[in-house]
């Protein structure tokens, strides 16, 4: 009776591990990355700002601390594109584009991630707490959203300028992940055009 029992235990132990090889396997699969751009065509300055602008990583909730995509194929559930990935933790590729955006304008004597003295002269904080694409309820298709909540602060006294918050809705006719990522792409570009108008106004800098 024992050899029959040490066969059966040895022959399940080696579907296990063949099932443990088969799912290391996947999930050693690389994704495609992908990254988002800075608008071309985003507000310019008429003149420079002489002054720094410092703009922080954006805080953002757990489920977006990650390269994954997130998607949302019912307004309570979350998951992740199985073939896609961004090229950054999604606050960090945020945090670039808002950058770029910012540099492009013109509109300051330095944008960056850190002071070029002790401390710049303002502070662009923000949180991010929408980069998803969300299911159409009927139909094909879906809805990607980016809300992102930003305050303008002086560094000398620590005091906010302005505030806003930036909630874009962006309709995808597909779920292909290319055509979502598209989608992400011209719901981002939208945001950061209107950041960028904002800021500049917030501190009087004219554009053209």
């Amino acid at each position: 009776m024992l050899r029959p029992i040490l066969t059966l235990l040895a022959a399940t132990a080696f579907l296990s591990g063949c099932a443990a090889i088969s799912a290391l396997s996947g999930a050693a699969t690389p994704l495609e990355s992908y990254d988002l751009q800075a608008p071309a065509d985003g507000p310019v300055a008429r003149s420079s700002l002489a002054r720094q602008l410092v703009v922080e990583v954006p805080s953002a909730p757990g489920g977006l601390m990650t390269e994954r995509i997130m998607i949302r194929p019912r307004p309570l559930q979350a998951q992740y594109l199985t073939d896609g990935q961004w090229s950054a933790e999604a606050p960090l590729m945020i945090q670039t584009l808002m950058v770029r955006t910012l540099e492009d304008s013109n509109g300051f004597r330095y944008v960056g991630r850190r002071p070029l003295g002790s401390f710049g002269d303002y502070v662009l904080i923000s949180e991010l707490t929408d980069l998803q694409a969300e299911a159409a309820q009927q139909g094909d298709g879906a809805t990607v959203r980016v809300r992102l909540t930003a305050r303008l602060v002086r560094e000398s006294d620590a005091s906010v300028l302005s505030a806003r918050t930036f909630n874009v809705s962006f309709p995808v006719a597909s779920t292909e992940t290319i055509d979502l990522v598209e989608g992400f792409n011209s719901a981002t570009q939208i945001m950061l055009k209107d950041l960028s108008a904002w800021v500049l106004a917030s501190l009087g800098v004219r554009v053209g």
